[in-house]
């Protein structure tokens, strides 16, 4: 954008293109488009604010955009964690909202089909009514398909279905001058080419905008039982779970929080623990366990195996809790960003490490809190080698070197930056000085093949 005149050109030839109606500018564009949940990102409006609702309505902004040089935010529910939908100087953020259409539920291919702005819990509603169920579950349903898309989103499940790239069968998009394309399809191999579909997941809008989504879904399982089991150490726990995972039986969550961390949870919601004191004295952290089964009787078996063995490894106890107090508890375990927000947490970071090294790595973790006087709280998907971190350190200077030292070690172990966050703008800085840069310059040419003006979300991820 090279100044007022060709702003407003733009403008009007984006409102003659999608209605008046469909595009905002100036005080008509919401706080809520300036930001998203980022804890450290910089507010900032976009100069117009469009409201798509057809992919054709997509290709045009992208073609006009592409025309005037003018970058393009794409944003979902704006949940995000890291910056990734934060506009920047001179933006237009393409709100998917009202994109949110569930195109087909195929049963017989066991697929759906949905737009970018149909939220998880839609999604689960409309499924739940057929029998079916969509299993990657980030902790907030409030969340949108497209930008669980972006961020290869994770969650409490994927220590038994994966995360967002292990369900997603196929991919609409738009390329940066307008061009629409499609990769993948209602089938679940290929071997044709390079695979755009894997590409585009969890490259936070910086290479095309997507404007379907074609995905896998399961049969809902019938039965389920929930279990809250304290340990007297976490080394205890991280020692327990490959013994856990090395039954057969594959439990659909498999959590890890610290007791301070749970207390502070629970409290939000109003859920009581139920364990006597001596216990919850004892406890130093507690895992979160769902087993899921289509018939009672397995399930008994199952939890039956389950419980015994967690015995065995330690366990201080193994509660079977009541429906409503494993709704409290999942409530309060989704809740855990809000918890650490209320609290006045400055950062948080989601670095995933091989399973096995989650000892090694927490215990690091500990020394790095202790050496730079911050508090660090740790919860997550232990089955996966994935834990969130809330840090506590307002001296911006020191916590960049908490976080740098923590994520660093974590490359060491054979881990990754963000497991399921992403980078956005907020890590960014953390990629480009830590990952291989060989590695990072081919990031850069595959970007430059997409969008080679760069107007697709730029300043993130590289």
């Amino acid at each position: 954008m090279h100044d007022e005149n060709d702003l407003e050109a733009f403008l009007d030839e984006l409102r003659g293109a999608l209605g008046e109606r469909s595009v905002k500018t100036g005080e008509d564009v919401s706080d809520d488009y300036s930001h998203d949940e980022a804890l450290t990102a910089e507010w900032r409006r976009p100069v117009a604010v469009a409201f798509p609702t057809t992919t054709e309505q997509v290709s045009t902004i992208a073609r006009l955009a592409s025309l005037h040089g003018v970058p393009i935010v794409a944003r979902g529910s704006g949940t995000g964690l890291s910056g990734g939908a934060v506009p920047v100087p001179g933006s237009l953020v393409v709100t998917f909202e009202e994109m949110n259409e569930i195109i087909e539920i195929d049963e017989a291919n066991h697929v759906a089909v949905v737009q970018p702005g149909v939220t998880l819990a839609a999604l689960d509603q409309a499924l739940a009514e057929v029998g079916f169920v969509y299993p990657v579950f980030p902790g907030e349903l409030g969340s949108s398909l497209g930008g669980n898309v972006a961020t290869n989103a994770g969650g409490m499940r994927a220590v038994k279905y994966g995360v967002t790239r292990h369900q997603v069968l196929g991919l609409e998009f738009v390329l940066a001058g307008g061009d629409i394309m499609r990769s993948g399809g209602k089938y679940v191999k290929s071997s044709s080419g390079y695979d755009l579909v894997q590409l585009i997941i969890g490259s936070e809008g910086t290479l095309a905008l997507v404007t379907e989504v074609t995905l896998r879904i399961y049969p809902r399982p019938g039965y389920s039982t929930t279990m809250l089991v304290p340990f007297a150490s976490l080394a205890s726990i991280s020692n327990a779970v490959p013994e856990l995972l090395g039954t057969g039986v594959t439990p659909l969550v498999l959590e890890y929080m610290d007791a301070v961390g749970l207390s502070a949870m629970s409290a939000r919601v109003g859920f009581e623990l139920g364990v006597g004191d001596a216990i919850k004295n004892a406890a130093k952290a507690y895992l979160f366990v769902i087993l899921e089964a289509n018939s009672p009787s397995t399930l008994d078996s199952e939890t039956e195996t389950f419980s015994e063995l967690l015995l065995e490894l330690g366990a201080l106890d193994v509660f079977l809790l009541s429906e409503p107090s494993a709704t409290k508890l999942l409530e309060a375990r989704e809740g855990a960003f809000w918890v650490s927000k209320a609290l006045g947490a400055n950062d948080l970071v989601d670095v995933v490490v091989p399973r096995a090294e989650i000892p090694a790595y927490l215990e690091r973790v500990n020394a790095i809190a202790a050496d730079s006087e911050s508090f660090i709280s740790a919860a997550g998907h232990v089955g996966d080698g994935n834990i969130h971190f809330s840090i506590f350190q307002p001296d911006e200077t020191k916590r960049y070197e908490v976080i740098r030292e923590m994520l660093d070690f974590g490359l060491a172990l054979g881990g990754s930056i963000s497991a399921e966050h992403g980078i956005g703008s907020e890590k960014r800085k953390y990629l480009l000085e830590l990952e291989d840069s060989d590695k990072l310059e081919l990031m850069r040419r595959i970007k430059a093949a997409f969008d080679p003006q760069g107007i697709l979300n730029p300043g993130k991820v590289i």
